[in-house]
């Protein structure tokens, strides 16, 4: 596949923008008019940087308000198409973008349009180049593909095609099953953006909500497989007008950005709706098939560490042995492993100088580790290996939100061949069911709030995670956006967070603490009140709920009153979908606002998510330990 973005969709410069698409592993480049205008050097220069940056311009863009003028603005527009031409042979290009047009001056007419498109070909043949023609969504008169595909085959131009581009289809529901009609040489170049459903204007919808494909709600595959339907075999270019994307980073979203199109090109060939072509000799590996998390790794250091050990013994927790040559201890429940590393060396160290006392890694449950890590590579993950010492297991990682890793763990060695062989292990460590508590239910990380798209799309691309519709929770210092991802099975779910004010406890956690990372972690138990009563008995405070939340869950539910009491004295939340039942009590956060949840499920799918509000209320009012007031 051979795959370009528009600079447009980047932040800084044209030199960074240019730097961070060569990096990301982009062919090619669309040079958007403004950058180019705004930069400091000639178009010849220009032409040079992008081949010293090991690219092509797929596309010089955009040219606006062309076809159906009257005189005297059509010769002018004429005048001004013959200067662009003479700027793209000095950069070096050979395509140009006609936009529909959209001056209140225009003219309509499928003839008209075809007319001044074929007497521009004829110009651009003078120069070498070639007119692609596209259908803006708010076209004044062409607003359909279908209509500028009629256009372009009245012009019947050899330098005159078509250029599509999915948000424009998408974003007015046009089918673009019929795209497969259209001759793939008459279709110069393909744009691809992806949007999430939005009741704005097109205008506005386009111009600033635009993401990466897989990261909205279009159907962007259709469109694509309509695309390779044609046998089309030209570059999909990425043109995405996105507020956040131009102010963050360019080197992460120009990453996103190829990682989206490999990932969707490589959904299309599972799906068989795309030509295997010849160029791709290594096709990646399926979706890696998750079974749940393997273990918890904080890191920390020894006087922390004694707090932290306390904390997981009096909530059942087990001391179950040492790592052979790492100052790592293990502590086991059920299926839970948690390991507290206090080493002075190696990454786990590094990660407690960065951020303090945090969760560094997740190992989670794969059905084929190898295959995983290959499938990560091939979708521009970073992967990551650190010495371990002699006969000890090597785990392949990956970096994770924050500079976390994630280990995948082979599924035969998560519960026992992962721990025999690196920790010096106490009889029968493996047989605590101490509290109760089995699993790990959910992991919730909080990232910025500019990055929930790219992290959403990194764990759908690589693992079987599906997005689940996002939300936004009310907390007292501000909306949190939460983006629940989970695999079929709901053996792994996890949880992205971020707000774009600064008040509320996510952005806190983030700027003023630990930083992009795991905030808390959700145990699952099969009883919760046998589990909470073994938490009181052994001293653990538990965040205590407001009065008036039970008496109004009271008047809403019908619970047992001895039930409702219980769940009174004990701070415990609950909630009820078509599916059953969930009942949720949390921790007093430790210094930073890292906490601890515990829930019981019957049946219930969700997350428990209209209690989240008492929940942030609650613990905005405690000031959780080591963050300062709103």
């Amino acid at each position: 596949m051979k795959t370009s973005i528009a600079t447009v969709s980047l932040s800084g410069d044209l030199s960074e923008k240019l730097a961070a698409i060569s990096q990301a592993g982009f062919g090619a480049v669309e040079i958007f008019e403004n950058d180019f205008l705004a930069f400091d050097q000639g178009p010849r220069e220009v032409g040079r940087m992008v081949r010293d940056a090991g690219l092509k311009i797929s596309l010089f863009q955009p040219f606006r308000d062309f076809e159906g003028l009257p005189e005297p603005q059509r010769g002018r527009a004429f005048e001004r198409a013959r200067r662009k031409f003479e700027t793209m042979n000095e950069l070096g290009t050979d395509l140009i973008l006609i936009c529909s047009n959209v001056s209140p001056l225009a003219q309509g007419g499928i003839d008209r349009a075809a007319e001044d498109l074929r007497a521009l070909g004829d110009i651009a043949r003078e120069h070498g180049v070639r007119i692609g023609y596209e259908a803006l969504a708010w076209g004044r008169f062409v607003n359909d593909h279908r209509d500028a595909w009629e256009i372009v085959r009245r012009a019947d131009h050899n330098e005159v095609g078509l250029i599509l581009d999915s948000f424009h289809t998408l974003s007015r529901g046009i089918d673009p099953a019929s795209i497969r009609s259209i001759p793939r040489d008459k279709i110069f170049i393909v744009q691809m953006a992806d949007a999430p459903k939005l009741d704005l204007d097109l205008l506005s919808w386009s111009r600033h909500y635009r993401n990466m494909p897989g990261q909205g709600e279009l159907p962007v595959a259709d469109f694509m497989a309509a695309v390779e339907a044609t046998g089309y075999d030209g570059y999909y270019s990425l043109e995405i007008f996105n507020d956040q994307f131009r102010a963050g980073s360019a080197r992460q979203t120009a990453v996103d950005g190829r990682r989206s199109l490999i990932y969707m090109m490589d959904r299309l060939k599972a799906e068989g709706r795309a030509v295997k072509g010849p160029s791709e000799p290594n096709p990646l590996p399926p979706p890696a098939r998750t079974r749940g998390v393997s273990f918890i790794e904080f890191a920390t250091d020894n006087a922390s560490a004694v707090a932290l050990s306390q904390l997981l013994t009096t909530i059942g927790f087990r001391h179950a042995g040492r790592h052979r040559s790492k100052d790592v201890e293990l502590f086991v429940q059920g299926d839970l492993r948690v390991a507290v590393n206090t080493d002075t060396e190696g990454f786990a160290h590094s990660s407690y100088i960065v951020h303090g006392t945090n969760v560094a890694a997740l190992g989670l449950r794969m059905e084929d580790a190898d295959a995983t890590l290959r499938r990560a590579e091939g979708l521009i993950a970073t992967s990551f290996r650190q010495p371990v010492g002699p006969g000890e297991l090597e785990l392949p990682a990956l970096r994770g939100l924050g500079g976390s890793l994630l280990y995948l763990v082979p599924q035969g060695d998560a519960l026992g061949r992962q721990w025999e062989v690196d920790f010096d292990l106490e009889p029968g460590w493996d047989a605590h069911p101490g509290a109760g508590l089995e699993m790990v239910d959910h992991i919730a990380q909080t990232a910025r709030y500019e990055d929930i798209l790219s992290w959403t799309l990194f764990y759908r691309s690589i693992f079987d995670l599906r997005p689940l519709p996002p939300l936004e929770v009310p907390d007292p210092g501000g909306l949190v956006l939460s983006q629940v991802l989970e695999n079929e099975d709901a053996s792994l779910r996890i949880v992205l967070n971020g707000s774009q004010s600064n008040r509320t406890q996510s952005s806190r956690f983030v700027s003023q603490f630990v930083g992009p990372g795991v905030q808390h972690v959700a145990f699952r138990t099969a009883d919760i009140f046998r589990t909470v009563g073994a938490l009181r008995a052994n001293g653990v405070s538990l965040l205590p709920i407001p009065r008036n939340y039970h008496d109004d869950l009271d008047a809403k539910f019908d619970l047992e009153p001895q039930v409702l009491d219980a769940m009174r004295e004990n701070g415990i939340l609950y909630d009820r979908d078509e599916a059953g039942e969930y009942f949720q009590v949390y921790l007093g956060a430790l210094e930073g606002g890292f906490f601890i949840e515990i829930v019981e499920r019957r049946g219930y799918r969700g997350l428990g998510a209209a209690n989240a509000p008492i929940r942030l209320a609650t613990q905005a009012r405690l000031k959780p330990a080591g963050l300062p007031a709103i």
